[in-house]
């Protein structure tokens, strides 16, 4: 199953079962999930990783582990359908730990996902999704080139803002 490259300070890897403890942890945390309506349980977490790995089997992508070339955990980022006003979206999505934020890792994370997603799909574009104040998510969308072109207000909270960048 092909996964992004390494890049300069990160590598990716698959989401397995062995990752329950640091994905609750990240997930659980509430400065990393501020802009979600809730953290994450520790059940909750699990089934995180059982949609990642679903999403392995039905499109050979879906959220991987990153983690520092030396295999620290740092988060997750990948590929994920979403719906944008009820139209299905491919989005790239990243999470990184709290102590390891404002260091460019998600930057680079996603950049990395926008590559792979123009090498490894057909879709004509990508989309980030993001709270309307989440600046730090925000800047991330910036610097991958995407543009504010929507608010989708069929989420789970009232508005999110939606990024999109062609990949054709």
């Amino acid at each position: 199953m092909p996964i992004p490259p390494p890049t300069a300070r990160l590598r990716f890897r698959l989401m397995t079962d062995a990752d329950l403890e640091d994905m609750a942890a990240l997930l659980g945390d509430p400065v990393v999930m501020h802009y979600y309506p809730a953290p994450k349980s520790r059940a909750e977490a699990a089934q995180w990783i059982a949609n990642s790995q679903r999403r392995y089997a039905e499109h050979d992508y879906g959220l991987w582990i990153i983690e520092t070339l030396d295999g620290e955990f740092l988060g997750d980022c990948g590929l994920t359908w979403q719906s944008v006003n009820g139209t299905p979206k491919l989005e790239v999505g990243f999470r990184v730990r709290a102590e390891r934020q404002r260091q460019g890792y998600a930057t680079e994370a996603a950049l990395a996902c926008l590559t792979f997603a123009r090498e490894h799909t057909e879709e004509p574009e990508l989309v980030a999704i993001l709270h309307p104040e989440n600046r730090a998510s925000e800047r991330v969308a910036e610097k991958l080139g995407m543009h504010r072109v929507a608010d989708d207000l069929a989420g789970p909270i009232p508005v999110r803002a939606v990024y999109s960048i062609p990949l054709r």
